[in-house]
């Protein structure tokens, strides 16, 4: 359940990761703090569900802005905002029409879509689903949970996610189901990104758009304290060309029969296959991206001193350092040189905040453990040339050559890069002209201070 993850960026510049599974029609996922976690892993008692519909269909799987391991730095929930996640994401795996899925919060943005783009939507199912974001937190009890741990959440974020985890996992799951879910929550969300959402989820309210929902709809109910039954009887009701399918089994708990139900009814009112192959990590052609080289200081004298088996312990920790950093913010590896990284990233400001991240943590790292790890890390910004997953072109080695030109801990940009950045919160320290090997003209370099 962890499927290859690609990127792609909205209209308003927000990098957006997105995943694909199976093959068929396109079924598309409403992204659903409740349903997938930072890695585009599915939640346990999800897993069922989505593996079926992906027997038979492309299911798309994506991080709305904010969260997991779309742009972080995006802190607009807003409605409008989700379509344009959506957007995106059927666009870059090529889905003129499509079929949605919408399980709890992620009902509001399928319903508003269906509403809004009825030549788009053919058929939608609705799980749990709520059509006011303040009917849900009141009237469920994981919304309840939610609500009154408000107070705590930034100081305790560890035992309210593992709270969350409880009241969401399967009644039949093994007692490590919770404390998954619970990491998942901690992977997708940071507090005070958590936070805003579900104020900003509070406001949304989409019942003035189910009468204009003209496509086939399956309001399916497992009722309960989580997800009252109620809800979903309204919701069917108030849908025209709708019909209610009641579970018995507790929320999540799909079986067989439940399982058959859903994928006949998605069959019965499929979208045509795309007829795009989905849209590489990085677009082909003149996709504008923001490029970023790493590169490990003193690698070659570490190994020398450590040995193999001890220097390859400490090169799998900036691995690790540099890869969760990465997915933190919208990162996408383009590939590994062994003591350094090249990734892209659809947004100038993610790259920039992903470095200074990559700093803090390296630091943070040699604060605590015997082997220091210094990087030094470069960025520029432009239309690479994407060719089998790797990335060309000028745009690239000037960012490779402005790389070599840090010292330890430092973050350089060219001013050009500076310019994107105007009337952004960061701070610059101007170190003057250089000429790179292979270029003509001299480039001026700013470094990104990060330290307090």
């Amino acid at each position: 359940m962890e499927p290859q993850i690609r990127y792609t960026t909205t209209d308003d510049g927000a990098s957006i990761a997105y995943a694909t599974m199976g093959a068929g029609p396109v079924v598309i996922i409403a992204s659903d703090p409740f349903l997938f976690s930072g890695r585009l892993r599915v939640f346990p008692g999800y897993r069922a569900l989505v593996q079926a519909i992906a027997a038979r269909f492309t299911v798309v799987l994506y991080d709305a802005r904010g969260r997991g391991l779309s742009s972080r730095e995006r802190r607009d929930f807003s409605l409008d905002a989700e379509l344009r996640d959506l957007d995106a994401t059927a666009r870059a795996v090529g889905a003129e029409t499509f079929s949605l899925y919408g399980g709890t919060l992620g009902g509001l943005t399928a319903m508003a879509c269906a509403a809004r783009h009825p030549q788009r939507v053919v058929s939608m199912l609705l799980a749990d689903s709520f059509s006011s974001g303040e009917r849900f937190y009141r009237e469920s009890a994981v919304g309840r949970v939610s609500v009154a741990l408000r107070t705590v959440t930034a100081d305790q974020w560890r035992s309210v996610t593992n709270m969350l985890g409880t009241q969401l996992a399967p009644e039949d799951a093994d007692p490590g189901a919770a404390l998954e879910i619970g990491r998942l929550y901690r992977e997708t969300w940071d507090p005070d990104a958590f936070l805003a959402y579900r104020q900003a989820a509070h406001e949304i309210d989409v019942s003035s758009d189910l009468a204009a929902i003209s496509v086939p709809t399956l309001v399916v109910t497992t009722g309960g304290d989580n997800f009252p039954f109620e809800q979903s009887r309204e919701l069917a009701s108030a849908i025209p060309n709708a019909r209610l399918l009641r579970f018995q089994a507790r929320w999540a708990g799909w079986d067989e029969q439940d399982l058959a139900a859903v994928t006949a009814f998605l069959a019965g009112h499929a979208a045509p296959a795309p007829t795009t192959a989905p849209s590489p990590a990085v677009a082909p052609g003149s996709s504008f991206r923001t490029v970023l080289f790493t590169d490990l200081v003193g690698h070659t004298e570490m190994m020398q001193r450590l040995g193999d088996a001890r220097g390859r312990e400490v090169l799998r920790e900036h691995e690790r350092i540099t890869r969760e950093t990465l997915k933190q913010h919208g990162g996408a590896e383009v590939k590994t040189m062994g003591d350094g990284f090249l990734a892209s990233f659809g947004s100038v400001t993610a790259a920039v905040d992903c470095a200074i991240a990559l700093q803090r943590a390296f630091a943070t790292h040699t604060e605590s453990m015997s082997e220091p790890l210094h990087v030094r890390v470069g960025l520029n910004a432009g239309e690479p040339i994407e060719e089998d997953g790797d990335l060309f072109g000028s745009t690239v080695i000037l960012a490779s050559r402005i790389a070599a030109n840090a010292g330890a801990g430092e973050i350089l940009i060219p001013e050009s890069v500076r310019g994107l950045l105007s009337g952004k919160q960061f701070l610059f320290s101007d170190r003057g002209e250089f000429v790179p090997k292979g270029f003509e003209d001299a480039v001026r370099l700013f470094e990104v201070r990060w330290r307090d």
